[in-house]
């Protein structure tokens, strides 16, 4: 019999509650797997993105790729997971709700995590918080000089800032990595992926 307080108990947890929280898969992963490209990072700032330089959770403004492999050091495991859609969604004005659906399923994760004893789980998710949490307002308050983040709870640093190899992460998840066709079959749904890592020591 497994034994309830095990770590690898836990993370059986965690993943079932990512699942139950939205996400349409969920692995506990090792973080020697995952791999930290500062050329894929780069790609922020060239060809610049349009999100760039708007929050803390982008580049410049965050420690980047140099830093997260310092930080890896410091962490066994991590829970990747993904969210499917249709790919119409992504051009719908839905895309928005859905990106937002993605952090608060990862800083949900995290959360999970830390009530579990993992108290240093990080997280992260793809997209701009900027842009999904705080496109009504003009600039983000975080970066403001007296200033704090608008949404704390939910809002979660975006994984192409610090070079996360996300290709990678679907292949050792045993997943496929759905990209949005450009010549779709008007006959099928095409699908898509959205996705987000949360870091546990």
């Amino acid at each position: 019999m497994m034994n309830l307080n095990s770590p690898d108990e836990k993370l059986h947890k965690i993943v079932e509650y990512a699942c139950k929280s939205g996400a349409t898969g969920a692995r506990a992963i090792s973080t020697a797997d995952i791999v930290v490209d500062s050329s894929l990072a780069a790609m922020c700032r060239n060809p610049k993105c349009e999100n760039y330089g708007l929050s803390p959770s982008c580049p410049p403004h965050v420690s980047g790729p140099i830093e997260l492999k310092r930080q890896l050091e410091n962490f066994n495991h991590a829970i990747f997971f993904k969210i499917d859609v249709p790919s119409e969604i992504l051009f719908s004005s839905e895309r928005r709700e859905l990106f937002q659906m993605l952090h608060e399923t990862a800083a949900g994760i995290e959360r999970t995590a830390i009530g579990m004893g993992f108290s240093n789980a990080r997280a992260y998710a793809g997209g701009s918080c900027k842009k999904i949490f705080c496109h009504e307002h003009r600039a983000c308050l975080a970066l403001s000089a007296n200033g704090k983040c608008r949404n704390p709870q939910h809002a979660r640093p975006s994984m192409s800032g610090f070079g996360i190899d996300v290709s990678k992460l679907f292949d050792i998840s045993g997943w496929t990595m759905r990209w949005l066709d450009q010549q779709p079959d008007a006959s099928t749904t095409q699908m898509a992926n959205v996705c987000g890592l949360v870091l546990i020591c």
